[in-house]
């Protein structure tokens, strides 16, 4: 069943992505979907601190694929975006499969295209709430809360919590 998290701040968002590092390994595959500025790469910043790789993390929109070597003993992370590919084929020709055992790997818009690369998956979606505010003194200046649903596929993640318990859930 897939846990669901609500993520108010930007903050939020790389807290949930350290939160879901600390259950990751080599060999992990996350699926990312949402809209345009939803937090996609907000959340793999959090992914990629808390894995403790090089960054910055960037949105890899126009390099498509990005590998950010480990600066300790865990895996790499591949970043990868395949918001401009037009199908599986492209996604193939990225060649991730390669780096799926020695990292983890993350496709942004990888829904429909990247599930092939691996049984075992986390498929990440992220909705913007549009909260309803009045703008009366309620913060209403402030960005649209998130609501994170974080679907385990495969017998790797049976069992595993995957967010914090401090975080929002619903």
């Amino acid at each position: 069943m897939p846990e669901q998290v609500r993520v108010a701040t930007a903050d939020d968002m790389r807290a949930l992505g350290r939160a879901i590092a600390a259950r990751l390994q080599a060999g992990d595959l996350l699926i990312l979907s949402g809209p345009l500025g939803a937090g996609k790469t907000t959340l793999v910043q959090g992914i990629g601190d808390g894995l403790n790789v090089r960054g910055p993390i960037t949105s890899p929109t126009f390099v498509i694929a990005r590998v950010h070597p480990p600066l300790g003993d865990g895996p790499a992370l591949a970043h990868a975006d395949a918001y401009r590919l037009g199908g599986t084929a492209e996604v193939d020709d990225l060649d991730l499969d390669s780096d799926t055992a020695r990292a983890v790997t993350v496709v942004e818009w990888g829904e429909g295209m990247a599930e092939g690369l691996s049984e075992d998956r986390l498929e990440i979606s992220i909705e913007i709430t549009r909260s309803g505010r009045s703008g009366h003194g309620d913060d209403s200046d402030g960005p649209d809360p998130r609501i994170v649903r974080l679907d385990a596929i495969g017998p790797r993640w049976a069992g595993v919590t995957l967010a914090a318990p401090a975080a929002g859930r619903s």
